[in-house]
């Protein structure tokens, strides 16, 4: 006899409000079907009333772990509608601050991955480690959250110390190689929770058009820092990790080799971090926008952000801010994922898609 088990909206597993409705058989999980829209902050509508300046910082909110990302896809379709390019070195700095962004995300998730598996000396490992980088954000922005980096031509705020920069990457890369990499792929536990867990076929994938470490983990190898440049990306040499098996256990070591990748990468920014100007157009006191509609797209830590910006030439207000969140095409997958699951893994199965429904209910 089929039966339905609501996990959500408030749920010790969820981050954030949304809703499964789990139908199943003794303690399988045949179907489940998502509920989102518990809440609403009309940011997007927002985004209308507010001038070219203001529109940056709230952009900024709609989340608080890639809040850098949306600043910078925002700012760099409105660049597209002024015609700035960032001077080189805006561009570099760029790249730091959202690898160390992606450092920061990809840590937190192993963190509260770990809490899940009711692993809690790798949950306070990972955060000890996640302190480190956010520390290193604050020295650089003054801010742990919301670091306000990104402006419409270049950067708000200069490094003037890479080589601090380079001794935290070191020890974050020594943890990693020592301590977390090797514990969750050899763990008998990590094993257990996640080996077989939660599996997304490639074809699956492909049909759900998922992005970022959960489609590189069932073995759809794209990452828009190599397929699509921007900011200095293009001169960056780095490996974009990809895993066949699309369970858990895939998704893990993804988000895992991708912060050894993103150590390799600011390792190569901050040596080759170029002088110069730190931004373009002036003091940003007016900018002239043309009349039309620019798109950006970024590889957030938990895929691709893309933003629609449009304006009408004169106006200090953009007409429409539009923008589609990684989570957003990722979280249809889960129903997937749990089908034929256990019901008890269904909380680290919803999990591993490393899910921002605050991005999503915008």
């Amino acid at each position: 006899m089929s039966y339905k088990i609501p996990m959500g909206p408030y749920h010790p597993a969820l981050e954030e409000p949304y809703k499964l409705d789990l139908i199943c058989e003794g303690e399988t999980v045949t179907d489940a079907k998502l509920h989102i829209g518990f809440n609403f902050r009309g940011i997007e509508h927002l985004a209308e009333t507010r001038n070219y300046i203001q529109v940056i910082a709230l952009m900024e909110r709609v989340c608080g772990i890639c809040s850098n990302i949306h600043t910078l896809t925002l700012c760099s379709a409105m660049e597209k509608l002024t015609g700035l390019t960032p001077p080189p070195r805006a561009q570099y700095i760029r790249v730091i601050v959202a690898e160390l962004e992606r450092l920061h995300s990809h840590v937190l998730w192993a963190g509260i991955a770990a809490k899940l598996m009711g692993f809690k000396t790798m949950f306070m490992t990972c955060f000890e480690i996640r302190e480190k980088v956010m520390d290193v954000l604050q020295a650089i922005s003054g801010n742990r959250v919301n670091y306000s980096m990104n402006r419409i031509g270049g950067v708000n705020r200069d490094i003037e110390d890479p080589q601090s920069i380079v001794a935290m990457i070191d020890a974050l890369e020594r943890e990693m190689v020592k301590t977390i990499i090797p514990i969750f792929t050899t763990s008998t536990t990590a094993r257990s929770r996640c080996a077989g867990i939660g599996v997304l076929t490639h074809a699956k994938a492909v049909s759900c058009g998922v992005v970022g470490p959960v489609a590189r983990a069932s073995g759809v190898g794209q990452d828009l820092r190599k397929e699509a440049p921007y900011a200095a990306y293009g001169e960056m040499e780095f490996e974009v990790p990809v895993q066949p098996d699309g369970d858990v256990r895939a998704r893990l070591l993804v988000r895992a080799l991708e912060i050894m990748e993103s150590c390799k990468i600011l390792r190569q920014a901050l040596t080759k971090l170029p002088p110069g100007e730190l931004a373009s157009g002036g003091d940003g006191s007016k900018f002239n926008f043309t009349t039309g509609t620019a798109t950006a797209r970024v590889e957030a830590p938990r895929g691709e952000v893309m933003y629609s910006v449009s304006w009408k030439e004169g106006s200090r207000n953009p007409s429409r801010v539009h923008v589609r969140t990684p989570t957003f095409v990722n979280m249809p997958s889960v129903r997937y994922m749990v089908q034929g699951a256990r019901l008890a893994d269904t909380p680290l199965i919803q999990a591993s898609i490393d899910p921002c429904y605050s991005c999503t209910d915008r």
